[in-house]
């Protein structure tokens, strides 16, 4: 494909009507939930073995703020909640506007850079500019080496994992992957992921957004590849249907004390996704979604309740 400013600019705008803003109508529980203080589930990297808690956090526009004010203090609050209650993996990107910065700046402030798992991305066009921004996320997260670097919706793909590759060898990054967001990529992601010996994987799944179950999920589970989860809950989409209702008795059974929790505990429950990013910088919220990498996870029958409660809203 042939990727001008242009074409890079729609793409960013189309992906910012896609997103899950920060502001969504999530509900943490109303009473403490014994499973605060669980365990987080955890699933291994296959390449190498590492295990890494179910539930991540995203920076897509939460963290797209300055230093100073009252997002900044609630944005230091909810990273120091996530990485008490033992969260690790924070996605970022260079298409998140300031969120690389805050992260970098806030992680260093609280001083938990050790606990976190950092990943970022390349979102650009050829090998300089590539080189140039993969620079600028270590200097801006302040991470000599970053946990993760991935090709971000698969663009100048080639060129990029041959920079990513090196920068692997050198001890720069830990792993490397792809991402995209929709299912009109997929043919391309599935092609990448046969041709490439990919570490991580980051694509969309949520009640709403199940088609990559199909085809991405299980080849990522053939190929030995980890999978990460954007938009699990459908861009917000999915608070907006099941808001009004009352949370169905059957959810105690999986250990969901929110909708959120609900929802996640259905993407979580594919045995190939290693990870969901919901995006947040409310602290309450990172809590709650936090509960849902503990206790049971849907067997079958479960996931089914779950997509026609959802499809029933």
């Amino acid at each position: 494909m042939d990727w001008t400013r242009r074409k890079i600019a729609a793409a960013a705008l189309a992906l910012a009507g896609c997103a899950r803003a920060p502001a969504e109508a999530q509900e943490p529980p109303k009473e403490p939930n014994r499973m605060d203080t669980m365990p987080l589930i955890t699933r291994k990297i296959p390449s190498s073995g590492e295990a890494l808690p179910i539930v991540g956090l995203g920076t897509w526009q939460a963290f797209d703020i300055a230093p100073g004010g009252e997002d900044w203090a609630q944005a230091r609050e909810a990273l120091k909640a996530f990485a008490a209650r033992g969260g690790k993996v924070v996605d970022s990107s260079p298409m998140y506007g300031r969120a690389e910065a805050a992260i970098g700046a806030l992680s260093a402030e609280l001083s938990v850079r050790p606990k976190l798992f950092l990943a970022s991305k390349v979102w650009t066009q050829g090998r300089a500019a590539g080189e140039r921004q993969i620079a600028d996320s270590h200097r801006l997260m302040q991470a000599p080496t970053l946990d993760l670097m991935q090709v971000h919706n698969l663009l100048d793909l080639e060129t990029h994992l041959a920079t990513l590759r090196a920068a692997k060898e050198a001890g720069r990054v830990r792993y490397i992957g792809v991402t995209h967001y929709t299912e009109g990529a997929y043919d391309a992601l599935e092609a990448a992921m046969r041709r490439h010996p990919l570490d991580v994987i980051q694509i969309n799944a949520s009640v709403a957004e199940r088609e990559s179950e199909d085809r991405i999920l299980p080849l990522a589970a053939e190929r030995g590849m980890a999978v990460l989860i954007n938009r699990p809950f459908a861009g917000g989409d999915l608070f907006s249907r099941v808001r009004r209702l009352p949370l169905p008795p059957w959810a105690a059974d999986i250990g969901a004390a929110s909708w959120a929790q609900a929802l996640l505990k259905y993407v979580l429950s594919n045995p190939a996704v290693t990870c969901a990013i919901p995006g947040t910088r409310n602290p309450r919220h990172v809590l709650d979604n936090l509960g849902a990498a503990t206790g049971v996870l849907p067997d079958a029958a479960q996931r089914r309740r779950i997509v026609e409660a959802v499809a029933a809203a």
